[in-house]
């Protein structure tokens, strides 16, 4: 098949897919996206805009449905943009957008350092630039390119909701829901997939704070919003676990690993299996899911983190462990990759390393139960019997809040 078939399969699918359900059958924001998109390509075919818009819908449409091939239709509808004008900027702000989303962090930060000279009051270049360094684990770099979008912009959508995301690392729960509530205020009614995926963010710091009702709520309220989404599946089943609820916390997984096929959301069913004892399907999971994950650990946009955790806590691989992190570490360094790798350095015995690692880590304020255990385990085993003190009480205070 021709670069400019391939283009089309992904589009075209979604338009008959569209066209076929009937007037009261429910198209999602995306789908309505690419159907725009083609027309304005049919109606001027020698115009990149119908093509940049097409690779717009065509991402939007991968985070709808977690399906990454949407990605490289999108990445061929923006080669023909810049066939028809080399060079576009609005090509070249999508060209980071999608970078981002098949998770190339370090050309993203790249691509959007360059962005700046020919867009220097572009919000979402800001935004991309915020990303990407929130991702690499830059996030004085990041919280400046935030406020830069908020300066430019006040109020504007993606500036709070990347402000939401950095307060929240930086401990600030409260802060944080308050800034993804104007969000959510800000998003329009029409576009359900943006509103499910705000409500689904609060819902998270909601359960952060301990409010479970109010989380439990919000997240059906996405639900009724974007009917399966994954994303809200992931953060119900998440409630569901706390709750020693585990049955269905499983049901729910599995609804979410069929919607996304993803090794870590495998991961996931994998150890929900375990938790409710059906040990021979979590066995199962675990050798499929270290299958998947190998396979994909030569992309950036991988499940890493979790096979660290699977060879470190599962497998009872540490060597293996410490080689995934330590080529995790290689190019990132955010919060929850320093956490992965100072547990894979705790259980090769190699605790002064691992406590330095995770010290990074907590320095940034985000308040994760599993960093506050993993602090306490190292610690421990140093014989830094108060600070090991320290860390479990921030354990049990956090779990006391989580399951008021």
């Amino acid at each position: 098949m021709n670069r400019i078939a391939v283009l089309f399969v992904a589009s075209l699918a979604s338009v008959a897919l569209a066209e076929g359900r009937g007037a009261n059958s429910i198209v999602s924001p995306a789908e309505r996206s690419v159907l725009n998109a083609n027309r304005m390509i049919a109606a001027k075919p020698k115009q990149c805009t119908g093509y940049n818009q097409l690779a717009i819908a065509l991402s939007r449409r991968a985070r709808e449905t977690s399906d990454p091939t949407f990605y490289a239709a999108a990445e061929n509808a923006l080669q023909k943009s810049f066939e028809l004008s080399p060079g576009n900027l609005e090509g070249k702000k999508i060209h980071v957008w999608l970078l981002l989303g098949r998770h190339e962090f370090p050309n993203a930060l790249e691509a959007a350092k360059a962005l700046t000279e020919d867009a220097p009051n572009d919000v979402l270049v800001y935004g991309f630039l915020a990303d990407a360094n929130a991702e690499l684990g830059n996030y004085d770099e990041a919280e400046k390119a935030a406020q830069r979008m908020l300066d430019l912009h006040p109020g504007n959508l993606p500036g709070l909701t990347r402000a939401a995301y950095l307060r929240e690392l930086f401990g600030d729960i409260d802060g944080a829901y308050d800034l993804m509530e104007m969000a959510y205020q800000a998003t329009p009614a029409g576009e359900t997939e943006d509103r499910a995926w705000v409500i689904t963010q609060m819902a998270h710091l909601r359960m952060v704070a301990g409010d479970m009702p109010s989380a439990e709520a919000l997240l059906k309220n996405a639900l009724n919003l974007f009917p399966g989404y994954h994303y809200t599946l992931s953060n119900l089943a998440k409630i569901r676990q706390m709750q020693a609820r585990y049955a269905e916390a499983v049901s729910l997984l599995q609804q979410l690993y069929a919607e996304a096929p993803h090794a870590e959301n495998l991961y996931l069913l994998a150890e929900a299996f375990e938790k409710a004892g059906r040990f021979e399907q979590a066995q199962s999971a675990f050798a499929e899911f270290e299958r998947k994950s190998l396979k994909e650990a030569v992309k950036k946009d991988n499940s890493s983190r979790e096979l660290v955790f699977y060879y470190a806590d599962h497998a009872n691989q540490p060597a293996r462990a410490l080689e995934v992190a330590q080529q995790e570490r290689a190019w990132r360094h955010d919060v929850y990759t320093l956490d992965a790798y100072a547990w894979a350095l705790h259980v090769n015995g190699r605790d002064p390393e691992a406590r330095k690692q995770l010290e990074m880590a907590l320095a940034v304020g985000t308040r994760d139960v599993k960093l506050f255990q993993h602090a306490a385990a190292i610690a421990a085993d140093l014989g830094d019997l108060e600070n090991s003190a320290r860390y479990k009480k921030a354990v049990l205070q956090l779990n006391q809040h989580e399951r008021r």
